[in-house]
């Protein structure tokens, strides 16, 4: 069953029981797309970096050989990443009567429910979030300084217009994306209690947005520069 469904499902019935295992794939499977869509940003960054800056070598630099190593290894990443978290949240102590507040088992909201110390998945975490968020949003924002450079020393308007209709779908996605994904991770906890039910809220709307709402928009997305 997709992730999509029963986010939704969720949703609607907010208080459904959900099995310890089930929990712990869909927590799995969420974290592993999320981190794999960093990792292949970047790549496709990359990708345009190639396709505007060296034009002539982009059937040579982007062959077969080297996107087929990228793709996979942005998949093994992700989920490498989405292993070592799951398995890190799956084998705390938890407490209480084990009620999640969110639509689904985000890890965050899991991590609240643990009764015992999680430094070590706050630091873990934190690393993560380095890895996937930091560095390749450093190496987009490095591929488009290039690119947009060159498109400026482009001399017709005519030839600006192609070169950034290459670009503008994927630098759509990446600041829907990742804006989402960084105001959700990035932004500081609140401690008063009424200030913690509000960005628990958020984090419910934030998460339903860059979880279903954004992957609805990429066919969409993409599909306009077509």
């Amino acid at each position: 069953t997709s992730s999509v469904p029963l986010i939704l499902d969720s949703f609607l019935t907010p208080r459904k029981a959900i099995p310890f295992l089930a929990c712990a794939v869909q927590m799995f499977l969420s974290f592993a797309m999320g981190a794999t869509e960093c990792v292949l940003l970047g790549m496709m960054a990359f990708d345009r970096y190639v396709a505007i800056c060296k034009p002539l070598r982009y059937p040579e630099i982007m062959s077969k050989s080297a996107y087929v190593p990228m793709a996979a290894g942005s998949w093994a990443a992700g989920s490498s990443t989405a292993m070592v978290q799951t398995s890190l949240a799956m084998r705390l102590p938890f407490c209480g009567d084990n009620v999640i507040n969110h639509f689904t088992c985000e890890i965050l909201a899991v991590l609240k429910l643990a009764c015992t110390d999680i430094s070590i998945n706050v630091i873990s975490m934190t690393v993560a979030n380095v890895i996937f968020l930091g560095i390749p949003v450093l190496f987009i924002s490095f591929s488009y300084v290039f690119i947009i450079a060159t498109i400026l020393r482009i001399p017709s308007a005519e030839g600006r217009r192609k070169a950034f209709s290459t670009c503008s779908a994927h630098l759509t996605v990446v600041v829907v994306f990742y804006g989402t994904i960084l105001f959700m991770y990035g932004k500081p906890k609140s401690k008063d209690p009424l200030g913690a039910d509000k960005q628990d809220l958020s984090d419910k709307l934030i998460s339903l947005f860059y979880g279903v709402v954004t992957p609805m928009l990429n066919p969409i997305i993409y599909s306009l520069r077509n």
